[in-house]
Formats: C-alpha cells, structure tokens, sequence
C-alpha cells in the first residue's frame, strides 16, 4: 500500500454492508475450521460457547463455524454439530451468545457431505449419481447411491429448516458450504453429476440445487437475515468444474440476492485449498484464490470473501484496498492467536507465526492429515480455556492425536 494512503487498521476496521443491509464492523472474518468438539451425539457444547467467545473478544467482525450438518444420518466427521431440530436449542443459544460479544457476528456453516462421508460413518452415501471416488480415496469413502427427486427436494427442505432454527437460537447469518468436495459442490460437478434431469446436465441444471437451497433458507429467515455462500473458484480437475463455470454460477448467485460470496478451491481428491495453486501469481496478493475474485469482481456488487494464504497485516489490508475482496478471511492464524484481530487494528506490524507443519514423512502426514489435527488441537486448547501452543512439535502432535482417536485418525477429514 502505498504511504499516503489508508493505513492498515484504517483499510481493515471500515464496516461493510451487505447486500441485506447488515453491517458487519470490519473486514476480517475468522473463517471456516472443523473443531471437532460436539458431544458423542452431536450436540454442541460448552467449548463452542468459551471457543468463539474468545474468537469474538479477538476483534473479528465475522466468525464462519465448522461444518454444521443437517442430516444426522450424513456426517462429514464423527464430531459434528447436527441441527435437524430444536432439541439442543438452549446450548445452540448459549454459543450464538458468546458469538455475538462485541457486535461480532457469527454465522453456521451449513453441510451436508454427500459421498464424502468416511465409510466408518456411511455404509451408503449419498450423491448425485452413482459414482464412486478413484483409489486411493476409494479406501476411505463408500461408493454412493444416486439421489432420489423427492431425496433433492427434502435436504432442500433440511437446509432452510437448520437455518430456521439457527436464526431463532441468536445466530445473525449462515453460509452454504457449496465447496471442498460436498455434496453442493458434487452437484455443480460434471465429474459428479451425470444426472439427466433437471438437476444435471447444463451448467444451469447443475446450479439448480444450489439456487433452491438458497430459495428455500430466504424463505425460512427473511429478506433481513444474512445468507452466504462458500463456492469453488475451480475444482482443478479435468472436466470438472471450471472456473468459467464458477462464475457464472457466482454472477447468477448475486442476482438471486446472496449477501456474502466466499471463494475457495478443490476437493479430496485435488486439495489445493491446502495451498497456493499455480495459477494465483499475483505478487502483490497472499491470498490463494485471488484471481478468480479478480475474474468476478466486475459481475457481481455482492461483496467477496477470499480465505488461504494471508499472513501479514500488510498483505491483508492490500487485497482489500485494491479492491480485490471485500472481506479477508483468517483460518489458521487465528487458531493460534485468537486475538489477531485487535492486534492488527491497533497496528502492529503484524505477521502470523503460522507455517507448513511436516513430520519429515509424507506418507504420514498425507494419512494423518497432519495440518488439521494439529489446528483442531490448538482449538481444543482454547474451547478448554487453556493456552494455545504454536510451538507444539508436530511428533507430540501425531501421538496425541493417535492416543486420543487410536488410527481412526488414518481416515479422510476435512481439509
């Protein structure tokens, strides 16, 4: 940024209005993390409420949760939070309370994970259509059964009903997760989607299930509640889902009134949202992504919202002054310094002690997923109130992990 301009807390405490007419307070967003912290029977709990009760005194301005599922039946990991009804409305309260300290907002994440649920939670995924993951994945995922019409039509109906509930428990918006391989993105997929009906085929069919999902939540909360979504800029996969694609999907997700766009990228089988893709070659960016908020900001007013890569306070308040997002979004980062936020907004020179966590062995960490388990680790730290360890070795972190979990944790998780 040059000098004379805006300063960084100056370029990053300016509020943003959403197409609904909300504000959020500043254009930092603690974005989506799998914490792996729901009771045996997926209800949330206390360390939700001390976990984003922290993340919420940090100075964020939006905090996106973990998968929230809307189907009990369809898990993306043993530990999720499952909404499908009002039974847990009291501590669903509590967390959306704790959420909101210092006008933050916070928002559910909502989910549903089609064929990418592990074969030790789904003897018979659904999806799409009838087509299993390649090896290695096919180790790890049952092949799936093919979505019935009436099928669609009621985690359509799921959907809006979990966002019903979240809006009543206190929380002030959802996203969709429409990316990273789940069953919204398997729709928009033609490597996934082979339907011939009205929900496959064209690009305009493919979106279908997510413009209803969409439909169906404004219904259910309102012209005034925040509704987002978190979508693939590509899924990097030979005649997949292409960027093109996702731009027109993004430009036709604004005009049907979307407040908050985030862009992402991958899947299980190419987990480039992991990473920089050769494609982001912007030297003035950090961020993963970034070009495809370059291809769609001039489509869209809705505003966008780019996660992955952003390490410095400077690196944060450039992409949003050269008007390349709206808002930045911090995973990682925040995992290990919750107060981030107000640390940057009271300018200091900030840069994330955050870096590539690897046991020397690929093999293990690829299997282990090692960069999640180590971040959840940290987040289990604070829900428990304890101190975060940014220094924890990545060995104590494995046999931690193995001690606690035993080799389920050699199973596919989020990523």
């Amino acid at each position: 940024m040059p000098e004379n301009e805006m300063s960084i807390p100056e370029t990053l405490a300016r509020s943003l209005e959403l197409p609904c007419g909300v504000i959020i307070k500043n254009r930092l967003c603690k974005s989506a993390m799998s914490e792996g912290l729901s009771s045996v029977d997926n209800a949330p709990t206390p360390r939700h409420t001390r976990l984003y009760g922290r993340w919420a005194d940090g100075g964020v301005g939006l905090c996106i949760t973990g998968n929230v599922m809307i189907d009990k039946s369809a898990l993306g990991e043993p530990r999720n939070v499952v909404i499908e009804d009002e039974r847990n409305l009291d501590e669903l309260s509590e967390w959306a309370a704790a959420g909101r300290a210092g006008d933050t907002h916070i928002w559910p994440q909502l989910n549903h994970p089609g064929k990418q649920s592990p074969n030790t939670l789904s003897p018979e995924p659904v999806a799409p259509s009838a087509i299993g993951f390649p090896p290695p994945l096919n180790k790890f995922f049952n092949p799936p059964r093919a979505l019935e019409e009436t099928e669609i039509e009621n985690l359509i109906e799921r959907f809006a009903r979990t966002a019903g509930i979240v809006k009543k428990a206190g929380f002030t918006g959802v996203q969709i997760h429409a990316a990273h391989g789940y069953l919204v993105s398997q729709f928009f997929s033609p490597v996934h989607n082979r339907r011939i009906d009205e929900w496959g085929g064209s690009i305009e069919n493919r979106m279908r299930f997510a413009r209803e999902i969409y439909r169906a939540i404004r219904n259910e909360v309102g012209k005034d509640f925040p509704v987002g979504i978190k979508i693939n800029s590509a899924d990097f996969m030979k005649g997949g889902f292409s960027a093109e694609e996702s731009a027109l999907v993004v430009k036709t997700l604004a005009e049907d009134g979307m407040d908050l766009i985030e862009l992402s990228g991958g899947t299980y089988e190419k987990p480039v949202m992991t990473g920089r893709t050769a494609s982001d070659r912007r030297i003035n960016a950090e961020a993963y992504f970034i070009e495809q908020a370059g291809r769609v900001r001039d489509l869209i007013s809705t505003p966008i919202l780019v996660t992955g890569g952003f390490r410095t306070g400077q690196g944060m308040a450039a992409a949003v002054f050269e008007n390349l997002v709206d808002m930045v979004g911090i995973a990682r980062p925040m995992a290990v310094d919750p107060e981030l936020p107000l640390k940057i907004l009271s300018g200091e020179q900030y840069t994330s002690s955050v870096r590539p966590l690897t046991t020397g062995i690929k093999l293990i960490d690829k299997m282990a997923l090692l960069e999640v388990t180590w971040y959840e680790q940290q987040l289990g730290y604070i829900a428990r109130g304890k101190a975060v360890r940014p220094n924890q070795g990545v060995w104590f972190s494995l046999i931690k992990t193995l001690v606690e979990n035993g080799f389920q944790v050699f199973q596919k998780r989020r990523a």
